[in-house]
């Protein structure tokens, strides 16, 4: 059995959708606050649910192209993040450990409402079968990016 273009669409742009509701559900009802990794993670699969909505009503290759794009960005993201949470590399001073206290303005030092705000990239504050929703969201949008790459070469 083949899928179509319309087909593989929908899937692709549908995961990334259903990727942002986990991330939400994650963030409101599992009260994981994000870091603002997670909320880079987010943008590109914001993008990838309108390009997937463009590429239903236009034919061609490009806006497919454009949403493999998208999700191999936000793939690319994630293997960041992860890397930032394993201690692979630095991430961004402003959420990980290594950046001090520069990333944090004069009231947030003063001030004693807990929390401050600042959600740490370099903590794994969840994981499943040793992977953390870095992990995961860059497993599944490389995955997606193979839909979106499918649906760039179908015809139909």
């Amino acid at each position: 059995m083949t899928l179509n273009r319309p087909t593989l669409i929908i899937l692709a742009a549908g995961g990334s959708a259903a990727m942002l509701i986990g991330a939400l559900l994650f963030q409101y009802v599992g009260e994981m606050a994000p870091c603002k990794l997670c909320y880079w993670q987010r943008y590109p699969h914001v993008a990838a649910v309108v390009i997937g909505v463009l590429a239903l009503m236009v034919a061609g290759r490009g806006l497919p192209l454009l949403g493999a794009l998208a999700a191999g960005s936000t793939g690319g993201i994630g293997v960041y993040h992860t890397g930032v949470e394993r201690g692979w590399w630095e991430g961004p001073t402003s959420c990980s450990g290594s950046g001090g206290l520069g990333g944090l303005s004069g009231g947030d030092l003063l001030s004693l409402d807990a929390p401050t705000g600042v959600v740490m990239c370099d903590e794994v504050p969840w994981e499943m079968l040793s992977l953390s929703m870095a992990s995961w969201n860059a497993v599944i949008s490389f995955g997606l990016m193979g839909l979106w790459l499918l649906a760039a070469r179908s015809r139909v």
